[in-house]
């Protein structure tokens, strides 16, 4: 199953963009860090670590990520949204 997710990039970082139910199915919204943003139900998942658990459990459940990178050259918004909280 192919599935495209946002990869939005800054001069200094990136973030893939998750809806936060895909987490929770994964089993893995406990695991994301708050190093990640959150804005409605989308999840920011920062590029060093939590894109990672998140690429690796999308692949384990079958899911193949396809990243559409989305560049700025200016600060991106994203570093402006609620660092990311699991929710109860």
């Amino acid at each position: 199953m192919n599935h495209r997710f946002p990869y939005y990039q800054d001069p200094g970082h990136g973030w893939v963009a998750v809806k936060r139910t895909l987490l929770r199915q994964l089993g893995i919204e406990d695991r994301i860090t708050p190093y990640s943003y959150q804005r409605g139900g989308m999840v920011y998942l920062e590029e060093d670590r939590d894109f990672a658990t998140f690429h690796h459990a999308a692949k384990a459940a079958g899911i193949d990520p396809n990243y559409l990178p989305k560049h700025t050259d200016k600060r991106s918004p994203i570093r402006s949204y609620e660092r990311f909280v699991p929710q109860a």
